[in-house]
């Protein structure tokens, strides 16, 4: 390819990844102001709003409208050439799934599981199918797995394999609703199947993928033989650890056990990882600024607090408490999503001059957020605790909860308008310019 050809598509690859990312975080705006408003209807319920419904939709396109595209940004710039990023067909992906997202944005908090959003959230899910496809193809051919990459690559491709792995849980349900087995234990198995293979197995996966990317990237010497065992002993822990989902309905001992094992090796995992990591920290850590810095110290201590606590309900005690008490639940699904997966999206897009903590807006917006975060978590765990001794509900708890969640959407907020006033590494004239030359080849 000719230089300035290649230059082209360079800077509009770029482009389109910018403009996606924003789409993208105005999403996680949503996130957050739906995610208000269901705190608030436990504050004073709103006439009209059902509460499942509006839940469906703030989980639905939390996970499909913020994380599924953020990532997809992601693993298309890190392995495939930017020639290839530019195809029409990534284009017609990616805004094809912003519409089945705001299909689902509108449909379920008017009718929850109904034709319309099924039919939108089917329609995802053939879309992540297609992107599956043409994404492993396509890297096929730019020889990924046999590049610089192709430690990093066995754990995206794991993940997008966990992605597919995931969606048996929706398909599922057709035929369990249909025998009469609605809301049974088979139904909320089903829907534990996918969560789990969509958060432990693709989430995780791409996250821990786009880390190794890292290290490759910018050739940070690191253990490669222990870090292939990592992946080997995360990937097989992965599929038994489903296991742990379903302990609430007090399974045989063997579940017990298997459930147990998978989590034990996902310990011993998170040690080898320290173990990969601690002697070239400060190397990883100068390839971000302060600010995003400290966002993926948070990241990774809320995989570090993930894989104890998954661990933790291994045990029959725990397992019976976590599933008792909901609060533990929501706290620890957004340890996950938030504090994990979120934090480390948004350090990595820092980190590649997609977003910016350049403005005083954006670093006041980020930590109200971080804040809001932090704050909400504490309030969750802590009424959780206090259940548990028999205290009670904390007083005014949950005007408490919704007050420190203001902070949530109202910080995005401000981090999104900040975004859309930076000036990131766009070079609009090198484009312009590069168009004109090879016009005149």
């Amino acid at each position: 390819m000719q230089p300035v050809q290649e230059n082209i598509y360079k800077y509009k690859a770029t482009a389109a990844s910018l403009r996606w990312v924003q789409v993208a975080l105005f999403n996680f705006v949503l996130i957050g102001a739906l995610g208000l408003m269901l705190r608030w209807t436990f504050v004073a319920p709103v006439a009209g709003v059902n509460y499942k419904f509006l839940l469906h939709a703030h989980s639905h396109v939390a996970l499909l409208g913020w994380l599924y595209p953020a990532l997809f940004i992601a693993l298309l710039h890190a392995y495939l050439p930017a020639d290839v990023q530019s195809k029409k067909t990534y284009t017609w992906q990616f805004w094809l799934s912003q519409g089945a997202v705001l299909g689902m944005l509108l449909s379920f908090p008017v009718q929850g599981y109904g034709a319309v959003s099924i039919t939108f959230s089917t329609a995802h899910i053939l879309l992540t199918y297609w992107f599956i496809y043409r994404f492993l193809k396509d890297a096929k051919a730019a020889k990924v797995s046999s590049g610089n990459y192709s430690l990093s690559f066995r754990f995206v491709k794991a993940a997008l394999f966990f992605l597919a792995l995931s969606s048996l849980g929706p398909w599922s349900m057709g035929p369990i609703m249909a025998t009469g087995n609605s809301f049974t234990e088979l139904y909320y198995n089903a829907i534990y199947f996918y969560l789990h293979f969509l958060y432990n197995g693709w989430l995780t996966f791409a996250v821990l993928g786009l880390l190794f990317w890292l290290l490759e990237k910018y050739k940070i010497s690191f253990n490669a033989k222990y870090s292939l065992l990592f992946f080997r002993l995360m990937f097989w822990a992965c599929l038994p650890a489903y296991l742990l989902s379903v302990l609430w309905i007090k399974p045989d001992a063997i579940v017990y056990f298997l459930g147990g094992a998978a989590a034990l090796t996902q310990v011993i995992s998170l040690a080898i990882l320290v173990f990969i990591l601690w002697p070239i920290c400060k190397q990883l850590l100068g390839l971000f600024g302060n600010w995003a810095r400290a966002i993926l110290i948070l990241a990774a201590t809320a995989f570090i607090l993930k894989t104890l606590m998954q661990f933790a309900t291994a045990l029959p005690y725990m397992a019976d408490l976590a599933y008792q008490l909901r609060n533990f639940i929501i706290g620890y699904l957004h340890l996950v999503l938030i504090g994990f997966v979120s934090f480390f999206i948004l350090a990595f897009f820092v980190q590649q001059g997609w977003l910016s903590f350049k403005s005083t807006i954006s670093r006041w917006g980020i930590g109200l957020f971080i804040l809001g975060f932090f704050s909400s978590e504490v309030l969750l765990f802590l009424q959780g605790i206090f259940y548990w001794a028999g205290l009670g509900a904390i007083p005014n708890y949950h005007t408490l909860l919704f007050a420190v969640s203001i902070l949530l959407p109202v910080g995005l907020i401000l981090f999104f308008i900040s975004q859309l006033s930076s000036k990131h590494s766009i070079d609009q004239e090198a484009v312009q310019e590069s168009e004109f030359e090879l016009r005149k080849v």
